[in-house]
C-alpha cells in the first residue's frame, strides 16, 4: 500500500527527517511513535502530500506522490494535530464542504455525510455551530472529515486528543472497524492507544526511524517466568544445567513456592526450551505452578528504542 524510500526533509539547517524508509501493507494499523520533535508530524505531512520532501520518494497504491499528489489525496483521509475548522459553520455544513473539497459526487454526499456522522456519534450535534462544541466534540468532527468517502488510507494525528474515556473507547472501536477497509497510520503519545488497535509500530528519534516491528513480536522477550513447588531444594541447580538457558534469576516477590526468571540463549527455540524446563521440574519431583513468557510493555520498548541503549 505504502512504500517510503530514503525520505528526508530539512527546515533550513534543521534535519527534521533523515533518510527514512519503510513499507506498510493494505489494511495494516501502524502506530507512529516518537517524542516531540522526532519527525512524526513531518512524516505524516509528506505522506499526505501537504509537504514536499527534500529527498526520497513516497509511493501509495503504486502511485508516486511527487507526480500525482492530487490522485493520492482523493483516496486518503488526514487528521492533523491542529485541524483548520471554521467555528461559524454548522457541523453538517462543514462536513459537506469537506466532501466537496474531496470531490465526492453530489449524489453520493448525503450518504457519505450520514456514514461519517454516525461513525463518530455526532448525530445529535450535526446542526450545531462548531463554535459551540467542546474540544472533544471538535475532535470527533475532525475524525468525521477524515473518514468521509471511505478513504483507502487514513493518517490520524492524536485522534483521541480531548476525548473522555467513553469517547476514547468508541474511537478505538471505530479504528478497528476502519481497519477492515483501510490502511491506518496512527500517531499518538498514548501507548495504551497503540496497544489497543495497532498491528505494528514505527518509532522515530531525532528524525530517524529507530524501530519498525510487529507489536506482537516486540512484546515477546527471550525470558520465561517459572514458579514451582519447594519439594526439590536443588531445582535451581537442575535448571542451570539445561542447554537452552543462559541465566537463572531467582524472584522473591511470590507468596507460595519458588520462582525464577529464565533467560534463554539466542539460538534457543522458546517452545523446545519451555518443554525441557517443564520436564526438568517434573523429573526433579517438584510441582509446576506456572511457566510462561515474560512479556514486555510498550512503554519500556519505546524508552529502549529512543534512548539508543539496549534493554536489560
Amino acid at each position: 500500500m505504502i512504500a517510503v524510500e530514503s525520505l528526508s526533509r530539512r527546515y533550513g539547517s534543521t534535519q527534521a527527517v533523515d533518510n527514512v524508509s519503510f513499507a506498510i501493507g493494505t489494511n495494516e494499523v501502524v502506530g507512529l511513535l516518537g517524542h516531540n520533535g522526532a519527525g512524526k508530524t513531518t512524516i505524516m505531512r509528506m505522506l499526505s502530500g501537504y509537504l514536499e520532501p527534500s529527498a526520497g520518494t513516497v509511493t501509495i497504491a503504486g502511485i508516486n506522490m511527487a507526480s500525482n499528489a492530487h490522485q493520492i489525496q482523493a483516496t486518503l483521509g488526514y487528521l492533523p494535530e491542529h485541524l483548520p475548522i471554521y467555528p461559524e459553520m454548522l457541523v453538517a455544513d462543514y462536513l459537506d464542504y469537506v466532501a466537496t473539497l474531496k470531490r465526492i459526487p453530489r449524489r453520493e454526499r448525503p450518504l457519505a455525510l450520514q456514514e461519517a456522522i454516525a461513525a463518530t456519534s455526532l448525530g445529535d450535534r450535526a446542526l450545531d455551530p462548531i463554535s459551540q462544541l467542546s474540544r472533544g466534540l471538535r475532535q470527533r468532527v475532525g475524525v468525521a472529515q477524515a473518514i468521509l468517502g471511505q478513504p483507502q488510507l487514513l493518517i490520524l494525528d492524536e485522534p483521541t486528543n480531548g476525548l473522555d474515556p467513553g469517547q476514547t473507547a468508541q474511537m478505538r472501536d471505530l479504528l478497528r472497524r476502519l481497519a477492515r477497509r483501510a490502511t491506518v497510520i496512527l500517531s499518538t503519545h498514548i501507548m495504551q492507544e497503540v496497544e489497543a488497535v495497532c498491528d505494528r509500530v514505527l518509532v522515530m528519534a531525532a528524525g530517524r526511524l529507530v524501530l519498525d516491528a510487529p507489536l506482537a513480536t516486540l512484546r515477546e522477550s527471550r525470558t520465561l517466568v517459572l514458579r514451582a513447588g519447594t519439594e526439590e531444594p536443588e531445582l535451581e541447580r537442575w535448571l542451570r544445567r539445561l542447554p537452552q538457558i543462559a541465566a537463572v534469576h531467582p524472584r522473591a516477590d511470590i507468596a507460595e513456592g519458588e520462582s525464577w526468571v529464565l533467560t534463554l540463549r539466542e539460538n534457543a527455540d522458546p517452545d523446545t526450551a519451555a518443554n525441557n524446563i517443564a520436564q526438568c521440574v517434573v523429573r526433579a519431583g517438584a510441582s509446576l505452578f506456572q511457566l510462561q513468557p515474560q512479556l514486555r510493555d510498550l512503554d519500556s520498548i519505546f524508552r529502549e528504542a529512543t534512548s539508543g541503549k539496549p534493554g536489560p
